[in-house]
């Protein structure tokens, strides 16, 4: 695996990608050192980003500039995913930019509402957040729910407010600033 780790209006990401396409992501939150040792685990090195990976590093940080973005064309390397968490993720990919879904509403489309524990378990493994959009998957109350990136929910609430999106608004209520 290659890596590269480069500065945003959000903080320092790290990538890491194979010849077959993007498999890391690491999101803001740790120190550029300890984001480089996390990703050299297991042989990985600093590698040249090919062209897709300097793309992709590009609308990363247009994403963080707050622009709409869109990751769903994004090569993806898999191969150690299980099938379930590889079913939830391309569920998950059909979520566009400012919206969300829960865990429930992913559960049922793979079949069963009971795999909502199942699609949490999947969303917390996600090797590649942001780009898989697992910070787009509510809870049932339309609070954030888990998020294993650094920073925690507060860094789910943050990627959807850039999107737009106020988190624990109930349905059909609008906030306002006063």
């Amino acid at each position: 695996m290659d890596t590269a780790i480069f500065d945003t209006a959000l903080g320092v990401f790290g990538l890491g990608w194979t010849d077959r396409g993007l498999c890391r992501v690491l999101l803001p939150g740790d120190a550029p050192e300890i984001m480089a040792e996390r990703l050299g685990r297991n042989g990985a090195r600093l590698g040249s980003p090919t062209r897709e990976i300097a793309a992709l590093m590009d609308r990363i940080e247009d994403y963080a500039e707050g622009e709409r973005v869109d990751f769903s064309g994004v090569t993806l390397d898999l191969r150690g995913a299980p099938e379930f968490h590889r079913r939830a993720y391309d569920l998950l990919l059909s979520v566009p930019w400012g919206e969300t879904r829960t865990y429930g509403d992913l559960a049922r489309q793979l079949g069963d509402v009971n795999l909502s524990r199942a699609v949490g378990q999947a969303m917390g493994a996600n090797p590649m957040p942001l780009v898989i959009p697992c910070h787009r998957v509510l809870a049932s109350d339309g609070k954030p729910g888990g998020f294993s990136a650094p920073g925690g929910a507060a860094s789910k609430v943050k990627m959807l407010a850039l999107e737009g999106v106020s988190v624990g608004t109930p349905a059909g209520q609008m906030t306002f600033g006063f």
